[in-house]
């Protein structure tokens, strides 16, 4: 896999064509914005389809409907850019879930020609493209209570592994995991619908190898880990 990282700010993207092979190109955006590739996040409903629109109501706080908006205004902009359409002439649809079947699976545009994923969280927003299903995630790091929450949730070498550490150690570590573990999960399309157990990826500097993926972790801003699952390997 071979990793391209961009940032998305303001101005229009200046993007080339849809990724070949296991290249995967990664945006990463300030969700702080008021201004996302051209458009105002305040107007954003012109962009965004009626789901879209739905889901950001659905959100009670401001600061999470900011960075929905936010997020989704980048999506549509690098898709429109890779595909050569308008942004709010992308057609988003849900694949089958292979879990049960259902229509909830892994987002796709309709039609095909790029394979997408998106994750934000307080902050900021990865956005991955590649030819491939491909699955990002950008996790802050979580408090002692969350890595408490957790801990008997994960694979249990993984849970070994954070037990090991000092606990000032473990927030960190689990951060990486966590990205890493939702990484795989989003490509795959199965989500956390079977649980967090499988598959085993790690909590250490490097990503444990994952049967039939490449996972990498990715650059992220200190408070935060990343990282980017493709199949391969």
């Amino acid at each position: 896999m071979t990793v391209y990282l961009n940032q998305l700010g303001g101005d229009r993207p200046r993007v080339g064509p849809p990724p070949e092979g296991e290249a995967v190109i990664v945006w990463t955006l300030d969700t702080g914005r008021s201004v996302v590739a051209e458009h105002a996040v305040e107007e954003a409903a012109a962009v965004l389809d009626a789901a879209e629109r739905e889901r950001a109501g659905r959100l009670v706080r401001p600061a999470d409907r900011h960075v929905y908006l936010a997020s989704h205004l980048g999506l549509r902009a690098l898709l429109g850019g890779y595909l050569g359409m308008a942004p709010e002439d992308v057609a988003l649809i849900r694949e089958e879930c292979p879990c049960c079947g259902g229509p909830h699976g892994r987002p796709a545009v309709a039609g095909g020609g790029v394979h997408f994923s998106l994750s934000h969280t307080a902050g900021v927003a990865y956005l991955a493209f590649a030819a491939l299903p491909v699955g990002v995630d950008v996790e802050a790091t979580p408090d002692a209570a969350v890595v408490r929450d957790l801990l008997g949730t994960l694979h249990p070498a993984e849970t070994e592994e954070l037990t090991a550490l000092a606990e000032a150690d473990r927030p960190v570590a689990l951060g990486r995991l966590w990205a890493r573990k939702e990484a795989v999960l989003k490509a795959t399309g199965a989500g956390l619908a079977q649980g967090v157990a499988e598959p085993y990826v790690g909590s250490g500097p490097t990503p444990a190898q994952v049967a039939g993926w490449t996972l990498r972790d990715l650059t992220a801003p200190p408070g935060y880990a990343a990282a980017v699952a493709l199949p391969g390997g």
